[in-house]
């Protein structure tokens, strides 16, 4: 499988996890800090990474650069799953079950950063087994790479959509499709005027400091004058 390139999206990160571990060495225990990252552009496509380091800024970063190294495309069905998956790792279990618009993300905290990365706005999840998080989100992530578009299998059976789903069935699943992308392009637009904002206010903040701190400066200067005038007249 072809890895996708992650320059050419516009992900966001989620911090899953965040960890202290240790490591028995000769001199002791040897300690550092290990994150579990999830990104995704809330599109599509989804990764997660880890990352370990001395300090959580920097073990967040490494987790960054590992998720976007393993990123998936999901095959998304307007804005649920195209069929029910259940996969699992280690001794976690996973069920993906798709859902009718307005449910929501019917999900725990792993397995939630998941799908809301991915951009699944609607879905039924169920934890089974174990809840460690890291085993949680790669049998999560293992589920989604199962997962095949409705073109994509009759492609491979050598028939259209019509003949697999039906023409009504065909007819939902195009309508479903174009609303969901409508509904994702207004989130992004959503998201990136509200980047703007922040940081129109963060730069209007700092020139204001700015300003108060070159005004404070040429007011003690100013009191410095009027005293060496005082001083002079006397």
């Amino acid at each position: 499988m072809a890895r996708i390139d992650a320059s050419k999206l516009n992900l966001e990160e989620t911090v899953v996890e965040v960890s202290r571990v240790s490591k028995v060495v000769k001199g002791g225990r040897r300690f550092s800090i290990r994150a579990l990252v999830v990104v995704g552009d809330r599109n599509g496509h989804v990764g997660y990474g880890f990352g370990k380091a001395g300090e959580y800024t920097e073990a967040i970063r490494k987790g960054v650069e590992d998720a976007k190294k393993h990123l998936v495309e999901v095959p998304l069905t307007g804005t649920t799953i195209p069929f029910a998956v259940l996969a699992n790792f280690g001794a976690s279990e996973v069920l993906l079950k798709p859902a009718a618009p307005g449910t929501g993300v019917i999900a725990g905290g792993a397995v939630r950063a998941v799908m809301e990365s991915a951009g699944v706005r609607d879905i039924l999840t169920k934890t089974l087994g174990s809840t460690n998080k890291a085993n949680t989100v790669q049998a999560c992530i293992a589920g989604l790479r199962e997962l095949r578009s409705a073109d994509a299998e009759a492609a491979r059976r050598g028939k259209t959509v019509v003949e697999l789903l039906g023409k009504k069935r065909a007819e939902q699943l195009a309508a479903a499709t174009a609303a969901a992308a409508e509904q994702a392009a207004a989130a992004r637009a959503a998201r990136e005027e509200e980047i703007r904002e922040s940081r129109a206010v963060s730069n209007r903040r700092e020139r204001g400091g700015d300003r108060r701190g070159g005004d404070r400066g040429g007011d003690r200067r100013g009191g410095g004058d009027r005293g060496g005038d005082r001083r002079s007249r006397s």
